[in-house]
């Protein structure tokens, strides 16, 4: 059989692998976003620009520093993540007693003032990161071909995700974590550096959106704006998982991108608005989310 309700095979898989891909950097920008707001409390506007920049970085770090994509794929991260623990011991820390409005605000105008640098510096026509050597090409898998960079994407971005999860939720870390927000006099009795704590979570929460922008390099032009392009559905995303919700921001992400790529094929006019009725339908039948928790 070569099509399925009208549509060629072949191009049902196709955008059903793009919507995956997209699921992928989903999963994992919202998966930073909810860490952040799940334990910290903080709306970060910022994550988009934060995603940009792991994407200049490994850019910069392989055009002025001759450093390949698998060194930048663990760098990049570290130096998000060190930028994000800078911004939260001198901003961001101040603002977790006060409403979400302010923390909201404070990471828009980082987000302006972000972009604006770099797009000062390099323009928004964007600049191009190669695949590497290893992964580039394709798979014939008779009914398709499967580039191999996009499955890397996929599979690393579910490893991350998942990785994450466990930590948080199964490890005596991950319950420090919880409980250092949650009551945070009473685990100060115990000897532990809760402020420090909160620093690490904020960095490792933007370490997440390093890693998809350099995930992300090699398969769209390196910009100032590919934060901006992607940061709404990112926040619907999470709001539909349920804010603050670990496993519903994996699995929302995922499942919205492949949404979005079958859409594109039976109704390509609505595949950019797709994300954003399930989020109304979501808000209407159940406010907290899918896998949030009612107050």
């Amino acid at each position: 059989m070569t099509d399925l309700f009208g549509i060629p095979i072949q191009a049902l898989l196709g955008q059903l692998l793009l919507g995956l891909v997209n699921g992928s950097f989903y999963a994992v920008l919202s998966l930073g976003l909810a860490v952040i707001f799940g334990l910290l409390n903080i709306i970060n506007f910022a994550h988009g620009a934060l995603y940009m920049l792991g994407a200049f970085v490994a850019w910069m770090g392989l055009q002025y520093l001759g450093l390949n994509y698998w060194v930048m794929l663990a760098l990049a991260p570290l130096v998000v993540g060190l930028f994000g623990i800078v911004l939260e011991r001198l901003l961001i820390r101040h603002l977790y007693k006060l409403d979400h409005l302010y923390g909201l605000l404070l990471t828009f105008g980082l987000t302006l003032l972000i972009e604006g640098i770099f797009r000062s510096i390099y323009g928004v026509s964007g600049q191009p990161y190669p695949t590497p050597a290893l992964l580039r090409g394709g798979v014939n898998l008779g009914f398709m071909y499967m580039p191999i960079y996009r499955a890397w994407v996929v599979a690393a971005s579910i490893l991350v995700c998942l990785a994450t999860w466990f930590m948080i939720e199964k490890t005596r870390l991950g319950a420090l974590l919880r409980a250092s927000t949650e009551n945070p006099k009473l685990v100060e009795a115990f000897g532990v550096n809760v402020p420090l704590v909160v620093t690490l979570t904020y960095g490792f929460g933007v370490a997440l959106a390093g890693f998809a922008g350099v995930l992300a390099a090699p398969i769209m032009q390196v910009s100032p704006l590919m934060g901006s392009n992607l940061i709404i559905v990112v926040f619907a995303v999470v709001v539909i998982g349920g804010m603050g919700s670990i496993m519903g921001s994996i699995v929302t992400g995922l499942g919205l991108g492949v949404i979005e790529g079958l859409t594109k094929v039976f109704w390509p006019e609505a595949s950019n608005t797709v994300v954003f009725i399930i989020m109304v339908i979501v808000l209407l039948l159940r406010p907290a989310g899918l896998f949030g928790k009612e107050k």
